[in-house]
């Protein structure tokens, strides 16, 4: 499927023509690596480009990120739940509201990680 953008003169350079294609990219996040390919008109000079939405892309990444988001938060209950048996925490409550909190801001995994 040819894009509209395919033959264009590149609008960020100024050099390179786009052409339709498929790129690999990788993304980091949080320690991981998601990789995955892309569709979209891509110039020969700079290497920039237009990219076409998939929306099946969008939730593998949402999947990939989700899942590194899950993996964190069990590692954290893994500690609270180990220093509550051994006695060193007096009560759940504080695992509890910690679910809670994760659960409403997971971006907040990062802070809890390094404090």
């Amino acid at each position: 499927m040819e894009t509209k953008w395919n033959g264009q003169a590149c609008p960020m350079c100024r050099v390179g023509t786009l052409h339709d294609g498929i790129k690999t990219i990788t993304q980091d996040y949080k320690g991981h690596t998601f990789t995955s390919e892309i569709q979209g008109a891509f110039c020969n000079s700079c290497d920039e480009g237009f990219v076409e939405f998939d929306e099946a892309e969008e939730t593998a990444w949402l999947d990939f990120r989700d899942l590194v988001d899950a993996s964190e938060a069990a590692e954290l209950a893994r500690d609270a739940l180990s220093r509550y048996e051994r006695g060193k925490k007096r009560s759940v409550s504080t695992v509890i509201n910690l679910f809670r909190l994760i659960d409403r801001h997971p971006e907040l995994l990062g802070y809890l990680k390094t404090g």
